[in-house]
Order: structure tokens, then C-alpha cells, then sequence
């Protein structure tokens, strides 16, 4: 005797006849044995994949608290799914009566499925990267985003053919060793993707186009903001907010105008012309000079001028006649008063060319060209600038005597109507 109670030896005994017994059942029942072990494995992997789901990466949130754009987790997450593969794996050999072809197959796809796990985590591990480097300063400047998709494009590609390897039972480098045959298959399939990586690094490197630029591209209908630079295409939210997506490649191939030059500098143009009628010309009188004087921004310019104008009549002869005299006119006058007034102007950026100029005569009036740069480069500030300046200049015109040219309109046509039938009664 072993100096056991009876009770717990009969106990024993009874559990060593009983496995006893479910060992030769099973032995009997190979099928039922073998679907046992699956079930049996299928819930391992099962408890594996809640474990690791719910246990360690429940945890890491915890641990986490950046953005979620910014996060790890998923790339965690993706590699989680390893691990009821790897125990799907590591356990169908240790299954009873499962056929050598059923292994195999379950291994392959296995390795299949880890592989193509492991290429999805280094793609969102490739996303997380873009995501932090795009918090950095100078992201815009030099974006990134059409490199990583040409890595994750070399790694899927790879992880395609190991796949494939995995599925068939191969070395990957048999698959290999046909793709020279196929290159110029993939160099067809893939040439806009070769033309559209050059393209980004041209325009990367020569620092072309950056997100948040300003830029034109008539061929493409595309007037607005780069909302995105990426491998094949390049985003545009025009100014009626529609999206204008343009091949990358048609940057280096076609012109287009960048504003940004124009937002760096500080100084966005003005260059509109006044269409000045020709007939409204005319020399000065004393009596309008004495008008124009009380200007305060006209005041030394006269000072200057008479004397400029009394040295060089008295320096000439035959100048006591007034057709031979220099005079001043009233056109002369304005351009001098509106270019003293840019001059003065606090939204006028007074370190770029700033210059008031008459054009060649035309049709329709002698056009007088402003051509200068406001200090405030945003559009609507920009236009507000321009359009308060040119309702001073409409406004103070008649000033000078001079009159505005544009066509004939209805108003017109009536008033000149009512002046003849006028004359036709006085002569009638």
C-alpha cells in the first residue's frame, strides 16, 4: 500500500480508466479525432487573437495618447493578426490523422497571411511617418508623401511575390528569375508611375510646387490652391472650390504660373489704366493753377515747376509769346498729383516699382496706367486697396478738367436727341 485513503485511489484509478477509455475511443474514431484537434486548435488561435486584442492592445491605447492620425496602433493592430496565424501554423502539425496536403496548404496560407500582414503594417508604419513628418515646419515646402507611395508600391510588389511563393510552395527566387522576361511588360504597365516619380523628384528637388501654393495651369482648367502633392496626381482647389486633380507629370511637361513669388515678396500689382478723353486736355490757367494749389500734395510739385518752367522760358528766346512757352496742363498735373498720392498712400509697398505712365493713344481715350504694388497681398485687402483708389481718382478727375472717356450709352443718345429737337424748334 502506498499509504493513500482509499477514497483518493479510487479516484485515481477511476480518471486513469477513464482517459483510458476516451484514448481507444479516439484511437477507434479517427475522423472525430481529427475534428476534435482542429476545433481544439481553431479555439487556441481564437483565445490567442482576443488575448492579444483585447489585452495587450487595449493596454497600449492606454499608453498612447497622441493623435489618432499619429498613432501606432495600427500598425499594432495589423501585427496582431500574426498571431493566430503563427499559432494556425505551429499547431495543424499537431493535429491526429490530418492529411500531409492539408498541412501543407494550411502552413502556406498561413505564411501567405502573415506575409501580406506584415506589408499592410509597414505601409501604415510608412502612413504614421508621412503623418509626422508632415507636423514639421517645412513639410509643405518638400512633401513626401510620393516617396512613400513609391516604397509602399516596391514593398507590395515584393510582398506580392512572396505570396505567391508561399501559396505554391517556391522559392521566390524562381518567380524572380521570370520577371526579366516580363520587364518590359512592367515597364508598359508601369510607365506612368516611372514618368510620375520623375516628375515628383523634379519637382521636389527644384522646389516647384509646395502645398498651399497659388498656381495656374490653363491646360487644365486649374486656378486655385495645392491641397495635395502626391505621386501621380497633384490636388487643386480652384477659387469656385471645385478639385482640379492634375497627372504630376504635366507639371514639368506644361507651363504653369506659381503666385508664390508673389506672397513671399510682400507685394501683389496693380496695372489698370484710366481711359482719359483727349479732348479734355489742355494748358493750365492761372486761374486753375490757383485752384490746384491748394492741394497738399500738389504744392511742392508747383513750387518746383514754376521755377523749373521761369529758368528754362528765360534761357529761350522768343518765349514772350505763350505758344513758345513751356506751360503746364491739366493731364501733366493729375499724373503728377496721382503719383504723390501713391507715394503718400500707407497700403502702397513703397520699396517696389511704383510709376504713373500714359500708353499710346487709342479709339477709345488716352489711357493713364497705374503701376505699383500693395503691401497687403491677400486677394480681398488687395482689391480693396486698388478699388479705393481708383474711387478717389474717378472722383477728384473733374478737378483737373479732364473727363473720362467711354462709349455712347442710352442716357447719352436721349440728352442728344432732346438737343436737337430743341434746335428744330429755335430754327422752325
Amino acid at each position: 500500500m502506498s499509504g493513500l485513503p482509499e477514497p483518493i485511489l479510487h479516484d485515481a484509478s477511476l480518471t486513469d480508466v477513464t482517459l483510458s477509455e476516451m484514448n481507444a475511443w479516439l484511437s477507434q474514431h479517427p475522423v472525430s479525432h481529427m475534428v476534435l484537434g482542429l476545433l481544439a486548435l481553431v479555439l487556441l488561435a481564437w483565445v490567442a487573437n482576443w488575448i492579444t486584442r483585447h489585452i495587450l492592445l487595449r493596454g497600449l491605447r492606454r499608453l498612447v495618447k497622441a493623435a489618432p492620425e499619429l498613432s501606432p496602433l495600427r500598425v499594432t493592430s495589423r501585427l496582431a493578426n500574426i498571431v493566430p496565424a503563427l499559432v494556425l501554423s505551429l499547431g495543424i502539425g499537431l493535429v491526429p490523422d490530418v492529411p500531409a496536403t492539408a498541412v501543407a496548404v494550411v502552413k502556406n496560407v498561413s505564411s501567405a497571411f502573415i506575409v501580406l500582414t506584415i506589408a499592410l503594417a509597414i505601409g501604415s508604419a510608412l502612413d504614421l511617418g508621412n503623418a509626422l513628418y508632415r507636423r514639421r515646419p517645412d513639410a509643405d515646402q518638400r512633401p513626401i508623401k510620393g516617396y512613400v507611395q513609391i516604397l509602399k508600391i516596391v514593398i507590395y510588389a515584393v510582398a506580392t511575390i512572396l505570396v505567391v511563393a508561399s501559396l505554391i510552395d517556391r522559392s521566390p527566387l524562381i518567380l524572380l528569375s521570370g520577371l526579366g522576361a516580363m520587364a518590359a511588360v512592367l515597364m508598359l504597365i508601369f510607365q506612368d508611375t516611372l514618368l510620375s516619380l520623375v516628375a515628383s523628384v523634379q519637382l521636389g528637388t527644384n522646389d516647384m510646387v509646395r502645398v498651399g501654393d497659388w498656381i495656374e495651369v490653363p491646360q487644365q482648367n486649374a486656378d486655385g490652391a495645392v491641397v495635395d502633392i502626391a505621386l501621380h496626381t497633384v490636388k487643386v482647389r480652384n477659387w469656385d472650390n471645385t478639385i482640379t486633380s492634375i497627372p504630376t507629370k504635366k507639371l514639368i511637361s506644361d507651363a504653369f504660373k506659381n503666385w508664390r513669388g508673389m506672397s513671399e515678396s510682400g507685394g501683389r500689382r496693380i496695372k489698370r489704366s484710366m481711359l482719359l478723353d483727349q479732348q479734355s486736355i489742355h494748358f493750365l490757367s492761372n486761374e486753375e493753377q490757383t485752384h490746384l494749389a491748394r492741394f497738399a500734395l500738389l504744392q511742392d510739385y508747383f513750387v518746383a515747376k514754376a521755377d523749373e518752367l521761369a529758368a528754362w522760358n528765360a534761357r529761350h528766346p522768343g518765349t514772350q509769346s505763350a505758344i513758345n512757352q513751356r506751360r503746364l496742363t491739366n493731364i501733366g498735373t493729375f499724373r503728377m498729383y496721382v503719383l504723390h498720392y501713391l507715394r503718400a498712400h500707407p497700403e502702397i509697398h513703397q520699396g517696389m516699382t511704383l510709376m504713373v505712365r500714359q500708353l499710346a493713344p487709342t479709339p477709345d481715350g488716352l489711357p493713364l496706367e497705374l503701376y505699383c504694388f500693395t503691401s497687403d497681398t491677400r486677394w480681398v485687402e488687395h482689391e480693396r486697396i486698388q478699388s479705393d483708389i481708383f474711387d478717389h481718382l474717378l472722383a477728384i478727375l473733374p478737378e483737373f478738367g479732364l473727363r473720362v472717356f467711354q462709349q455712347p450709352s442710352g442716357a447719352d443718345m436721349q440728352a442728344m436727341g432732346s438737343r436737337l429737337e430743341v434746335v428744330r424748334r429755335d430754327v422752325l
